[in-house]
């Protein structure tokens, strides 16, 4: 079942709607990392932030039209029609795997102790978030959305405005994806042949 909206988020929207701003300055703090989380998985930390804010700009304006379900899932779909629209407007770049592995790592400096699972760990992430990226938009978000940002199938119905069992069929055919785009590219390279 999806999630009604808390009253502290209801008291939120309502004193916005009467011309408080910083009422709303307060959603936007509150759920500001969610909507960027789901936007950065969706279209990649480089427009993340630019859905993000319109994600919010977009909200702002048209929060007369909430209707007082989950005030959380109202925002991500939101985000996730954004992100898909960014997504549908972008022009096909052909990409270097090894140069967007090199350039990656000449932008993320170790964090942890162990430089060398640092970057096992970056290059696992980079990995990974390259096979999303491979994945059709729609496929991409409700696997996302469910795998990643742990929703309830209900909620993705939700986000998406989708009925429940679109929501399941496409989950399912994205993991399908998923798993054939992880087969297709076991390596990254080639392997000599063995006689």
């Amino acid at each position: 079942m999806v999630k009604q909206t808390s009253a502290q988020d209801l008291s939120l929207v309502e004193r916005t709607l009467a011309g408080d701003l910083a009422a709303f300055e307060e959603l936007v703090e509150h759920y500001r990392l969610d909507v960027y989380r789901v936007a950065a998985r969706i279209v990649g930390p480089d427009e993340a932030d630019d859905v993000t804010q319109d994600a919010f700009l977009r909200a702002f304006h048209k929060l007369d039209t909430f209707r007082g379900e989950s005030f959380r899932a109202w925002l991500l779909r939101i985000t996730h029609n954004r992100a898909l629209n960014v997504i549908a407007l972008r022009k096909p770049e052909p990409v270097d795997p090894v140069e967007h592995q090199e350039r990656q790592e000449e932008d993320e400096a170790p964090r942890r102790q162990d430089p060398a699972r640092s970057l096992e760990d970056s290059e696992r992430r980079e990995r990974l978030a390259g096979k999303l990226e491979q994945l059709r938009p729609g496929h991409r978000s409700v696997l996302v959305l469910r795998d990643l940002e742990g929703f309830s199938y209900e909620e993705i119905a939700e986000i998406t405005d989708s009925p429940l069992g679109s929501v399941k069929g496409r989950l399912h055919r994205a993991r399908e994806e998923l798993i054939e785009i992880l087969r297709r590219n076991t390596y990254d390279w080639e392997l000599p042949n063995e006689h």
